[in-house]
């Protein structure tokens, strides 16, 4: 079976490792939001991507869901030192050797694509990872501070302000000129199924599909498509997805989610068991729908629940 997989940070790839157990002889393909990306210190940071290979390379800090397990923060506190900033960023020494590779290997003229292979060849997370487009791409969101309207990253939205004010606009700026990375539309065309998990519908699975030519590919690939809901019991599992979900008008129920994917791209959606009422009512929209547990508490939970999405597809493709 071969799975494309459409992955942002902790939430994709926490479901990624219960996919893994759930369909172990399955060849999975991760294409990765890089709209988080963001360069520090002169350095290039693609936070989904690591998240995903550290996670599944074991390196991960399990925790918080981010970063790396048994890190230090010398480099950081030397550049606060010397006042260097943000401040508000948290890499540690172990990370900024990723960043460190990642940029070197882009100045000496390799694609994103190509750097994060050879990353994944130390990692060895047992997917195929690809960024889903090598030219340039990063969230912005548009905010009101003190009283005027103003454009900031994304990371600097929901890292150092804490998604404290409302977002008012997201735009995944470059995006409407940026190209699949190579691969991406090969592995949709080729999959067996495509999955969305709970990951942001907003600024990591929206921002993959605000690329040119993934969302038309995925919609004509003739496969099951099948997504789990981020939003459990009308609020986000984690994060702060109800946040960007109000700046594009969607309400932050599971329901609401699956209009918003729609079923011209989406054939079935799984929502938690709180969420049962809602599965009437994604139906009607022409989407399979079913209740199911959705915590990821435990890589067997995350199993299960991937199983159920697999077994979804099977029933769309039936």
């Amino acid at each position: 079976m071969r799975i494309v997989v459409l992955a942002g940070g902790i939430g994709g790839a926490r479901f990624l490792r219960g996919l893994k157990e759930a369909a172990p002889e399955a060849e999975i393909t991760v294409v990765g939001n890089t709209g988080d990306d963001i360069h520090l210190f002169g350095l290039k940071v693609c936070p989904d991507l690591d998240t995903v290979m550290y996670t599944l390379g074991g390196g991960i800090h399990e925790e918080q869901g981010w970063g790396r397990a048994g890190e230090s923060f010398a480099v950081k506190e030397e550049l606060a030192a010397y006042g260097v900033g943000p401040e508000w960023f948290g890499l540690g020494d172990r990370d900024f050797a990723t960043h460190i590779v990642r940029t070197q290997m882009l100045g000496a003229g390799y694609p994103l694509s190509a750097v994060t292979e050879a990353l994944c060849a130390r990692w060895k997370p047992g997917v195929r990872l690809l960024p889903m487009s090598d030219d340039r791409v990063e969230t912005h969101v548009v905010v009101e501070v003190d009283g005027e309207r103003k454009a900031v990253h994304f990371q600097e939205y929901w890292v150092r302000m804490r998604a404290s004010v409302p977002a008012h606009a997201v735009a995944p700026v470059g995006a409407d000129t940026a190209k699949p990375a190579p691969g991406v539309l090969e592995a949709i065309a080729e999959a067996d199924v495509v999955l969305f998990p709970p990951s942001n519908p907003v600024v990591s699975i929206g921002t993959i599909l605000a690329v040119p030519g993934i969302r038309e590919a995925i919609a004509e690939a003739g496969v099951p498509v099948v997504g789990l809901s981020p939003i459990v019991g009308d609020a986000p599992v984690r994060g702060m997805a109800d946040k960007v979900l109000a700046a594009v008008g969607v309400e932050s129920t599971a329901a609401a989610v699956a209009a918003h994917y729609g079923n011209g791209l989406l054939d079935g959606w799984l929502v938690d068991t709180v969420d049962a009422a809602a599965v009437p009512e994604v139906e009607a929209a022409g989407i399979r729908c079913r209740a199911v547990p959705l915590l990821m508490e435990d890589v067997p939970a995350t199993a299960r629940m991937a199983a159920e999405a697999l077994a979804m597809a099977e029933e769309v493709r039936a």
